[in-house]
């Protein structure tokens, strides 16, 4: 008898279903391009044994700790490490009995998907999670953890990574992945290169600008007390970084707003923040123009520009004062692309030497704006749905709503977005079995052949992502 999870999130009418099977067999083929995500590259570079079973799989996993949260459980409880002091749950048996004790709030949600989906795929784990089997679940992850088979570097080949992009800020020093690069797995073609997010020295608003743009300039050797000097010193770690492999920028803004201004009125902006007399609006502006130049830098340099506007950072500002950034605080908020896009499209919109990949936590935008864009300019793609919004639900909606305008190759494929390693591989086949379903109902309805619904699926799982990120390519 087959596994009735072989069937997981394809189509419920059994012709359909048979055609997404054959569909879902050629995508399951392929191996992974993680063009965007958050795993910290020391997990590779040390190659360490991860830790207990809670320290890997739920005290950095923001979907869980913030559901319990929303029940009553602070994040301390659950091992989550504070910034004023107060004391943490250390004890990782604790912590997973307690998460299995709530087990029930993940009902229908994705992360209950993923986590399922790991513990049977990557543990061989396939007893039903529950508060009375919390110890034996626990300790047969706990075993594997143990084994030299499950040591990070060894789960990377399991898992077919073809290739992993880290993301870093132009502070870091890039350090793991030289360590990387010297034991053959980074740099320029490497299995593990970085992105660059600019966010902490670009966004006026961000904790210690100000300092952080003196630390960038120090890191950078250049001087950048003036505009002029700052450019400078970016431009230079852009270099770095597409020597540490990059292929990519990452810019996180609360919105998608841009702004051509001309070097005079740009430098004024930039002194009045290093005098700490900026305001949100003149902040907003400063972010809108880099945008702009960040465009004009991927036209010399070739990295590609992605944009995740639309989160409000840190809107639970209990979570932040007590656990900091990145830890479940963030909410999306409506994002409006069309207006916002128009002067850097205006500049850069019909050049195919540039690539803007623009995500959306407002999905309602599909349809009346981002389809739209994308179909209308050479420059832009649509990046995949993206944290709130990577579930089944939203990833099917996202292929109906923007394919009639945008078609398949104006998007770039599917990002993971994740920090916790171990849920990759899930979270790829959940997006690969998504569009299995949708391109099997336009073969059932004859409006594609099976070899055309083969050959895209091919495409989406694979060989956009590295088309669209310039894997594999020289970026100048």
């Amino acid at each position: 008898m087959s596994d009735p999870r072989s069937d997981l999130l394809l189509p419920a009418d059994p012709g359909v279903r048979a055609l997404a099977r054959r569909l879902h067999a050629l995508a399951a083929e392929q191996p992974i391009i993680s063009p965007h995500g958050h795993v910290d590259p020391a997990i590779l570079a040390e190659d360490r044994p991860f830790p207990d079973p809670a320290q890997l799989l739920i005290v950095p996993d923001h979907y869980v700790t913030r559901m319990l949260l929303s029940q009553g459980v602070p994040p301390s409880r659950l091992g989550v490490p504070s910034v004023d002091g107060s004391p943490v749950e250390t004890d990782g048996r604790a912590i997973w009995r307690l998460f299995a004790a709530h087990w029930h709030l993940f009902r229908g949600t994705p992360s209950r998907l993923w986590l399922e989906e790991t513990f049977r795929d990557v543990f061989g784990v396939t007893t039903a999670l529950s508060p009375a089997t919390a110890d034996e679940v626990y300790d047969a992850i706990a075993t594997r953890l143990a084994e030299p088979a499950f040591r990070p570097r060894a789960l990377f080949d399991r898992f077919r990574i073809e290739v992993l992009a880290t993301t870093e800020s132009p502070l870091d020093d890039l350090g793991r992945h030289a360590k990387l690069a010297a034991d053959g797995w980074g740099g320029p073609g490497g299995k593990v290169i970085t992105t660059f997010r600019p966010d902490n020295v670009v966004d006026m608003e961000f904790d210690h600008w100000a300092a952080n743009v003196d630390q960038l300039g120090e890191v950078a050797g250049e001087d950048t007390g003036s505009y002029a000097g700052y450019l400078r010193a970016l431009r230079r770690r852009r270099e770095a970084f597409i020597a540490a492999g990059a292929t990519s920028s990452d810019h996180g803004h609360p919105t998608a707003r841009t702004l051509a201004l001309g070097e005079a009125d740009a430098a004024a902006l930039y002194d009045k923040g290093r005098r700490g007399e900026a305001d949100a609006a003149d902040a907003e502006a400063f972010r809108a123009h880099m945008l702009v130049e960040f465009a004009r830098m991927s036209l010399d340099d070739g990295l590609v520009l992605q944009l995740h506007p639309g989160a409000v950072r840190n809107h639970n500002r209990w979570l932040y004062a007590t656990h900091g950034r990145d830890v479940g605080g963030d909410i999306p908020q409506a994002t409006e692309y069309l207006h916002a896009l128009t002067p850097l499209l205006d500049a850069y919109g019909n050049d195919p030497r540039l690539r803007v990949v623009v995500y959306t936590l407002d999905e309602y935008t599909f349809t009346r704006e981002l389809a739209p864009l994308a179909g209308g300019y050479a420059a832009l793609y649509l990046g995949a749905p993206w944290w709130f919004l990577d579930s089944p639900e939203v990833l099917r909606r996202f292929r109906e709503s923007v394919t009639e305008t945008a078609g398949f190759y104006n998007t770039a494929g599917f990002v993971d977005d994740t920090r916790a390693f171990c849920s990759i591989p899930v979270r790829h086949d959940v997006a690969r079995r998504i569009d299995a379903g949708f391109l099997a109902r336009l073969v059932a309805e004859h409006r594609l052949t099976e070899d055309e619904a083969a050959e895209t699926i091919v495409d989406l799982a694979y060989r956009l992502p590295r088309k669209v990120f310039k894997i594999g390519e020289s970026h100048l």
